[in-house]
């Protein structure tokens, strides 16, 4: 596992936890519950942008990390290699 999907895969965990913390906000009767909840996901949002910016940046001086584009490039080969034999079809028909 490369450090850039590493880095996203945390930052989707990250973000799942504080998603729970918002429920759990939500569903407590308890004020005091539902106040610590809201402020420890307040925490992680601002931990979230943090870790988010820092992927960001990290993308901007290594494009290897890049792992949307990563993974969308064999997809994108795939689906050259097929335009290309559908052309070269459509040739040998004409």
């Amino acid at each position: 596992m490369t450090v850039g999907t590493s880095m996203h895969l945390t930052l989707a965990n990250l973000e799942s936890v504080k998603a729970n913390l918002k429920k759990f906000a939500l569903q407590t009767e308890d004020k005091t519950a539902k106040q610590m909840f809201a402020q420890y996901a307040q925490q992680l949002e601002s931990i979230c942008q943090g870790l988010s910016s820092r992927v960001n940046y990290i993308e901007q001086q290594e494009p290897q990390y890049k792992v949307f584009q990563n993974m969308m490039q064999p997809e994108q080969q795939q689906q050259q290699q097929s335009q290309q034999s559908l052309q070269k079809q459509q040739n040998e028909n004409s």
